[in-house]
């Protein structure tokens, strides 16, 4: 395993317990959720890269237009609970009300 993969999975690896660690603002869970998918798309770029198989050239291009919506969705709702609850704690947030 090269030295660039191993640094891309600990993107990964330090994004995700970022996100499982630090859980009390929305801010910083899209920013760790972001931070996975850019190491996601490294990835897989780096797997398109290697093997020169055609048809999964376009698998780093969906994944990249997957965290484009991602990152619109995650915002558009980072803005609409600041907005109703004026703070973007997860803990304020009743999931189970209408």
């Amino acid at each position: 395993m090269s030295l660039i993969h191993i640094n891309v999975f600990l993107a990964f690896t330090t994004s995700l317990m970022g996100l499982l660690m630090y859980r009390s603002h929305l801010m910083s869970s899209l920013l760790c959720l972001e931070g996975m998918m850019l190491s996601l798309f490294i990835m897989a770029t780096m797997m398109v890269l290697n093997s020169h198989f055609t048809l999964a050239s376009m698998m780093p291009i969906i994944l990249l237009v997957f965290a484009a919506c991602e990152a619109a969705l995650g915002l558009s709702l980072l803005v609409m609970i600041s907005n109703t609850y004026g703070t973007d704690y997860v803990q304020n947030l009743n999931l189970l009300q209408c």
